[in-house]
């Protein structure tokens, strides 16, 4: 009787710790979320093309044989990112923006929600662009300088057409990007 009790509590033992261990791996799963946010001496109010509230950025319409090949892109559009109402410093200061795609490509672009294949949206560091950002990692980007004694700035991004296969199909390219500005 007694080894049957030990050989229960044993059971119930490894049961608890089975447990123990599964909840210890889902504390640390995809079902974390990370809050991030800073204190600073600086704030502005920031505009994309000029607008403050849910900004749209319209690309041209290009023709599929555009995309036909491996990495093609087409369609550089160039949008402004603006702060404003900022406090005015006795430096030039460095305003990082952070951008944070919704759904990432594993080549770290847009990826496309709409119905046209093959395409993805490729986020520029500038409006040449020759720079890509990559949105699979979060990192804080150039561009945004505030001018000694000025309480505004401004910097061009671009986005494109960018085609990962080649063979792009026609249809709609649809993709949503966050963005913060980093005054650290």
């Amino acid at each position: 009787m007694k080894k049957i009790g030990l050989i229960k509590k044993g059971f119930a033992l490894s049961g608890a710790m089975s447990l123990f261990v599964a909840c210890s791996a889902m504390a640390d799963s995809a079902n974390t979320i990370t809050f991030r946010g800073e204190v600073t001496e600086q704030t502005c109010s920031v505009t994309v093309n000029g607008s403050a509230a849910r900004p749209v950025v319209l690309l041209p319409t290009v023709n599929k044989n555009e995309l036909a090949n491996l990495a093609d892109t087409a369609g550089l559009t160039t949008f402004t990112m603006g702060v404003s109402g900022c406090a005015t410093g006795s430096a030039d200061m460095q305003l990082n923006t952070l951008f944070i795609g919704t759904n990432v490509t594993t080549s770290g672009n847009l990826a496309n929600s709409g119905d046209a294949q093959n395409v993805e949206l490729q986020l520029l560091t500038d409006s040449t662009g020759t720079t890509a950002i990559d949105l699979r990692t979060l990192q804080a980007v150039d561009g945004i300088v505030l001018r000694a004694g000025e309480t505004a700035g401004e910097h061009d991004f671009a986005v494109q057409y960018f085609t990962p296969t080649g063979s792009a199909t026609a249809g709609t390219v649809v993709g949503a990007v966050q963005y913060a500005i980093s005054y650290l």
